[in-house]
């Protein structure tokens, strides 16, 4: 049986442009037959990742997602004292490993094909160490064998523990996500804005009138949703059974959640937002999101009083229909209750208790 913590979160964003899409606006989405601003998953999970809560915290237990490991282990080599033809085949041996490589260009760096791959700092480790071996000139098992002594099925990277990662040539070596986000969305409708600027040149003082340069952006504005869920135990097996180090994952995930978001235009726009109202769940009961809230969008203001009552009624009803999905629960609403303080040590109990 599986402990789940469940995180529901309300935050408003002044206007912003947090997650473009491929022309550059707003991600959008239709829900419920109305139209809203959306914040990819994969946004929000690298936002987490970037965060200082991850990136200083959690330091040394950080995975390193990248198509760049052959010429990093190249390099490694080489500054060793190695041959640089004798490094970059040695490099390009153990990069196979993570996937097949891209066929170079004149002038550019052996790299992973396909995707980025997401490597732990004990993978890292051990294939510098691999590398090292066939520049020795040291028998080496084949195949799956070889994979072995650099792949693991878990260890201590808090990332890719909670997010997993796949690896195309070698299912085995996959890694189940312990934590699922979901596409954050507003709960009433909203659309993406235009906005058109000027710049004027600072030495054009008479020649001409009017502006330098004519742009455009565009921006949103809302109030979002936002769910995440944790499976606990998966959380603790990822990491190789290490309890403390899920829980301190577990802390730093409640308090980036609350205080982080995706940083496009963020110098255009200044968004640093923070949770308006988060709710925190935890239990072995099957776990359910609350986006059903807002399928009827929040029409009236005051939009964030409205959407708390709209998630608090829904949950109510969905948990009077199914039972409880939460055996404890822990809520922050700012101006009402709770501290973020307290939702971070329910959040590293829940592990702790898993």
């Amino acid at each position: 049986m599986s402990t789940f913590l469940q995180f529901h979160l309300l935050t408003s964003y002044g206007p912003s442009n947090p997650n473009r899409d491929d022309q550059g606006r707003p991600k959008q989405a239709m829900v419920g037959g109305s139209p809203r601003l959306r914040m990819s998953s994969q946004s929000v999970k690298r936002a987490l990742r970037e965060s200082t809560f991850f990136a200083l915290d959690l330091k040394d237990a950080m995975g390193t997602r990248t198509k760049r490991l052959c010429e990093k282990l190249a390099a490694h080599l080489i500054a060793q004292g190695t041959e640089e033809a004798v490094a970059r085949d040695a490099a390009a041996q153990v990069a196979a490993i993570f996937g097949k490589l891209d066929a170079p260009r004149k002038g550019e760096e052996l790299r992973l094909a396909t995707t980025l791959a997401f490597i732990s700092p004990e993978e890292w480790q051990l294939a510098e160490e691999l590398a090292c071996k066939i520049v020795a000139g040291d028998d080496l098992p084949m195949g799956k064998d070889l994979k072995k002594l650099v792949l693991r099925r878990a260890d201590g990277a808090v990332d890719i523990a909670m997010f997993g990662r796949m690896l195309a040539d070698d299912a085995d070596f996959n890694r189940d996500a312990a934590v699922q986000v979901a596409h954050a969305i507003t709960t009433h409708p909203a659309q993406a804005e235009e906005d058109w600027y000027s710049a004027v040149d600072d030495l054009n003082k008479a020649e001409e009138t009017g502006a330098g340069h004519l742009g455009e952006t565009a921006f949103g504005s809302g109030v979002y949703y936002q769910y995440v869920c944790v499976n606990c135990d998966l959380l603790i097996a990822n990491l190789a059974g290490d309890r403390d180090l899920a829980a301190r994952g577990t802390e730093a995930l409640a308090r980036a959640i609350a205080q982080t978001a995706p940083r496009g235009k963020q110098n255009s726009f200044a968004h640093h937002p923070r949770a308006h109202f988060m709710l925190a769940e935890t239990g072995p009961q099957a776990p359910r999101d609350l986006s059903g809230a807002f399928f009827e969008p929040v029409r009236k203001p005051p939009f964030l009083d409205n959407s708390v009552a709209a998630l608090t009624r829904t949950r109510t009803d969905i948990d009077a229909a199914y039972g409880r999905a939460w055996q404890a629960e822990c809520v922050l609403h700012v101006g009402v209750r709770g501290t973020l303080d307290e939702i971070v040590r329910f959040a590293g109990d829940a592990v702790r208790g898993a």
